[in-house]
């Protein structure tokens, strides 16, 4: 495999989708008592934030962000990561 291989590079979309979905189900578990999808949604979201750390560490910002429209996402479900990287790439 080639280093310029991006195939296994984990998506910033996937690994955010995976934490909404994480969060859902951890409000779900909340409301219903239910420590199964409390402890299922936490795990989601763990699993979800190293994705994305994984994802922002093998990516360049400036080339590959999506500026203000990343920026106004990251600030709307509350993502640093997202905040930071929409601003690098806005330069």
């Amino acid at each position: 495999m080639s280093s310029n291989d991006n195939t296994n590079i984990p998506s910033l979309v996937a690994s955010h989708a995976q934490y909404v979905k994480g969060a859902a189900e951890q409000t779900i578990g909340n409301l219903s008592g239910s420590q199964a999808w409390q402890a299922s949604g936490a795990q989601d979201k763990a699993h979800a934030v190293d994705a994305m750390k994984a994802a922002g560490q093998q990516r360049d910002a400036a080339s590959k962000g999506f500026g203000g429209i990343e920026e106004k996402a990251g600030n709307l479900v509350g993502c640093e990561g997202m905040l930071k990287e929409g601003a690098e790439s806005k330069e």
